[in-house]
């Protein structure tokens, strides 16, 4: 086909390890229609396709799918792009979803989207009694759409681990899930530390006014073409 696709890891640790890889891809090579078969055929948890914005411009139009379905808001693909944008020289305030309007910031060694709870999907939420249970969870024994395991791995930091089953969107695991990041920050209604999957890192921040931010760190991987 020809397409360039950009790879990222989203939610890195500090040292660049782990992440969730997202294909990043200029909206302008693949007709609207062929979208969610390029998301299909590259099998990330997400791929998103941008606008890329002209030169000075302050937001870009975005389209986020997975290899089953178009998500009207996603976390780690709107993280992902915003970084993107600003290596490329093209840094953006905010980027439009089909959910809304999405601020984006860059601070320091991380990027921030700022977002509503609402507009990610509904998650089965499961707390658990000890970091342990987390880990060793068998995701065949959690059967709904979306289910996010989660228990404190230090209460007094606000620090917790996590796991995230989405079997009926193509996703038997996703690594780090910005969307879920920002329904338990809102649940527990505090800024939170989360390290979900092999060891992801996601920061929040918590609002009372339903707008709250989820950050991490990103890193370039090679690129690919389909």
């Amino acid at each position: 086909m020809g397409i360039e696709v950009s790879v990222v890891r989203v939610f890195t640790d500090e040292n660049g390890k782990h992440g969730n890889p997202l294909g990043i891809v200029d909206a302008s090579t693949v007709a609207e229609s062929d979208r969610q078969a390029v998301a299909k055929e590259l099998d990330y948890s997400e791929t998103i396709f941008i606008d890329v914005p002209d030169d000075g411009a302050s937001r870009a139009r975005v389209q986020i799918f997975t290899p089953a379905a178009e998500l009207p808001f996603a976390g780690h693909p709107t993280v992902g792009a915003t970084w993107w944008l600003g290596e490329q020289g093209r840094r953006v305030s905010a980027l439009d979803v089909p959910a809304g309007s999405v601020d984006v910031r860059q601070s320091g060694a991380l990027t921030w989207v700022r977002a509503r709870a609402e507009w990610a999907p509904e998650f089965a939420i499961y707390p658990m009694d000890t970091v342990d249970d987390v880990i060793d969870a068998d995701p065949s024994d959690y059967e709904a759409d979306h289910s996010y395991l989660w228990a404190w791995q230090d209460k007094l930091e606000a620090a917790i681990r996590a796991r995230m089953f989405a079997p009926v969107m193509g996703i038997a695991e996703d690594e780090a899930t910005g969307s879920a990041a920002l329904r338990i920050t809102d649940r527990l209604r505090k800024s939170l530390l989360i390290t979900q999957g092999c060891g992801s890192v996601l920061h929040t921040t918590f609002s009372p006014e339903g707008w709250l931010e989820v950050g991490g760190r990103v890193v370039a991987e090679p690129s690919r073409t389909l």
